[in-house]
């Protein structure tokens, strides 16, 4: 059942709503729109007595959100952001156009980098553009129409689309450890580095290859690319996804401290917002991806 008129705010009056909140000025919030100052504000005026509500009030020189004018906005710029991807969605071919992607550094450089030249080949009509995020996030209000997300499937209000396992492998400089460790409970022996999104890493480690203690604390880093530079240059012994070890390994830069692997704590997923109609462009990624990850699951369970 549709609204009644008198429940949607007028379009003028939402942006010049969200333009005066997001920079504090009816002012600033004019130049932007290419309005008149008075316009703008007759249009807060307008949305406010249509809502009963105040959005927005005097602080000095400078207009500050209300509490309720808070909780508006976020949906306002959620509604406006979908409106701007639906028009570009019709603008663009039906089977393509572009897809916006939320990566993890690690996994986007290592694994789905290497990868996506045949992504390209066989579906040169998508465009895909790729920025780093490190933890999940809110769709609404964001251009991002899926994102690769590592854990368990905690993210709300998504769907997922299972990609592989993370198998970790213990590394280290040559000169640290010339081969293979016998015993991996010697590894207890030496500096362990640790990654702060895997705090339990060590721990299932261990207990996985029948060493139930807690390991020693150490350096701790917030990527796998500063710690791996860490283990190469000899402070400690770095518990890295195969994936990302195998060129260190290949290389010579870093050898196995010992050949025990395990499961981590966690999988990779591509996610999408639930609530959305899913774009073409997704939808060929999407399917594309499972291909991709079928094989390297398979690997990983063998």
């Amino acid at each position: 059942m549709f609204l009644p008129r008198r429940y949607l705010p007028s379009m003028s009056a939402l942006l010049a709503f969200e333009a005066t909140a997001r920079l504090g000025s009816a002012t600033q919030a004019a130049a932007e729109l290419s309005l008149t100052q008075s316009a703008v504000s007759r249009q807060l005026k307008a949305l406010e007595d249509q809502l009963g509500v105040a959005l927005l009030t005097r602080a000095g020189r400078g207009l500050v959100l209300t509490p309720r004018g808070q909780d508006y906005v976020r949906e306002v710029r959620g509604m406006l952001q979908r409106l701007a991807q639906a028009t570009v969605s019709v603008q663009t071919e039906a089977e393509g156009g572009p897809l916006n992607l939320a990566i993890l550094p690690a996994f986007g450089m290592h694994w789905l980098a290497p990868r996506l030249r045949d992504f390209a080949r066989r579906h040169p009509e998508v465009t895909v553009n790729l920025s780093t995020r490190f933890a999940p996030f809110d769709f609404r209000g964001t251009s991002f129409d899926a994102a690769i997300h590592f854990g368990r499937e905690d993210w709300p209000g998504v769907r997922y689309l299972p990609l592989l396992p993370e198998t970790v492998v213990p590394v280290c400089a040559p000169a640290l450890i010339p081969r293979p460790l016998d015993d991996p409970g010697q590894i207890l022996d030496y500096d362990l580095l640790h990654l702060d999104t895997r705090p339990r890493g060590w721990a299932r480690w261990l207990h996985a290859v029948g060493h139930h203690v807690e390991p020693p604390p150490g350096m701790v880093f917030d990527q796998f690319s500063t710690m791996a530079q860490a283990a190469i240059h000899g402070l400690g012994i770095a518990l890295l996804p195969t994936f990302f070890a195998e060129p260190y390994l290949t290389s010579g830069q870093l050898v196995l401290a010992s050949e025990q692997t395990s499961q981590s704590i966690g999988s990779y997923y591509l996610v999408w917002p639930a609530e959305r109609a899913e774009p073409s462009a997704l939808s060929s990624f999407r399917d594309w991806l499972a291909g991709q990850s079928a094989p390297a699951e398979r690997q990983n369970q063998a």
